[in-house]
């Protein structure tokens, strides 16, 4: 792509040039336009006051450059993969009576590549980041925009002038918590060159910071014979490699398997109750988190101790569990065991109540046999005018 300018002269009207804007490894068209040409010698020559060619013979070794149009009105070479050297001057001549010259220059343009982020501080939790956007080399200088969720950060721009192209570099200082990780910032480079265009480069905020632990269990109650798993689920930046558990006052269990975040314990005892721990570690510090284990005995072993004859197959409760098929006869046993236990509680309180009815009318019996012996009595002695009248109803 080039951009061209018609840039007239008023001293001399028998040649002109056009200046050309072009970007870097582009094509470039040099013209230089003839009044009232009538032959005369034609001599095109670089920056460097080289002749390139004379009357559209070559005349520099450099097949960069190719003569493609001479007329009576005008001439016009081309200059392919141009670079910022190849900027300057370029020479129309016209010899006639007297010599006329018009310079076309040649302008350059170097767009910037997508630019790079570099971290100049660690962002740890609670602390500052420290990033820089560098924009190594362009023509103009590149501008460089931080943004995030839409908004402009103000950042420290620097720019170094290295000859015909310049560097230049943004840097921010943003305070940083757990929150801000992975949060997503943008680097832009705007240019004249891109025609309205960005280059953006993204960048993950890389915040780092303590492990947390939480030890997911199970819910419910858990009795002898049922297996425990628990997972130990961690965040933290980086990502704790190693987990430790243990318990506490105790060593694992023989039959305790930890397999990666998880530990596992089958057929639970009372002897497995007991305070577990995880805990986890990275660079930025530690963090643990406890579980306690309290298991129950089975209900096989709870009915049991009442009706040993009932649950004898089922007085081992290891046994219980090691067989899966074994748990609907001990569930069975159980019921019929409550149900017998019931039946005699009802017997019981039946012959309690059957004896208290018992005593009680024994009671009413003898207190109706003292009142008939004084009735006797009064009517033996007759009636006692000392005493008054008593009326006795037999």
């Amino acid at each position: 792509y080039a951009h061209q300018s018609f840039s007239p002269t008023a001293r001399c009207q028998a040649v002109q040039a056009e200046n050309v804007t072009v970007l870097e490894g582009g094509t470039a068209q040099i013209s230089c336009r003839l009044q009232n040409y009538d032959g005369s010698i034609v001599v095109i020559q670089n920056p460097r006051r080289q002749t390139l060619f004379f009357n559209g013979t070559r005349a520099l070794k450099d097949d960069r450059f190719q003569m493609v149009l001479f007329t009576q009105r005008l001439v016009r070479i081309t200059l392919t993969n141009v670079s910022v050297s190849d900027e300057g001057g370029y020479f129309c001549q016209l010899y006639t009576d007297a010599t006329h010259h018009q310079v076309a220059t040649l302008s350059v343009s170097v767009p910037p590549e997508t630019p790079t982020v570099e971290v100049k501080q660690e962002a740890v939790e609670g602390g500052e980041a420290e990033l820089t956007c560098v924009s190594p080399r362009s023509k103009p200088a590149t501008t460089l925009r931080w943004m995030h969720n839409g908004r402009e950060i103000p950042g420290v721009v620097s720019q170094q002038d290295n000859g015909k192209t310049f560097s230049v570099s943004s840097t921010i200082r943003i305070p940083v918590e757990r929150k801000d990780n992975g949060a997503a910032l943008n680097c832009e480079a705007i240019h004249p060159a891109l025609s309205g265009q960005k280059r953006v480069r993204h960048y993950r905020l890389d915040v780092y910071f303590a492990p947390t632990v939480r030890i997911v269990s199970p819910t419910g109650i858990l009795r002898e014979g049922d297996s425990l798993s628990l997972t130990c689920s961690i965040t933290g930046n980086p990502l704790p490699r190693d987990i430790l558990w243990s318990k506490i006052n105790d060593t694992l269990p023989e039959r305790a398997e930890i397999s990666g975040p998880t530990l596992q314990i089958s057929r639970l005892s009372q002897s497995h109750n007991g305070t577990y721990l995880c805990q986890a570690q990275n660079n930025f510090g530690r963090a643990a988190d406890h579980y306690t284990l309290l298991v129950y005995e089975s209900h096989a072993k709870f009915f049991s101790l009442f009706f040993p004859l009932l649950l004898c197959s089922f007085s081992d409760p290891g046994a219980v569990v090691e067989t899966h098929s074994a748990v609907p006869y001990a569930v069975i046993g159980g019921v019929l065991a409550l149900l017998v236990f019931t039946v005699i509680c009802v017997l019981i309180v039946t012959i309690w109540c059957s004896v208290r009815q018992k005593g009680s009318y024994l009671t009413h019996e003898a207190s109706g046999l003292d009142e008939h012996g004084e009735v006797q009595e009064a009517f033996l002695n007759g009636n006692d005018a000392s005493q008054g009248k008593k009326e006795y109803l037999l």
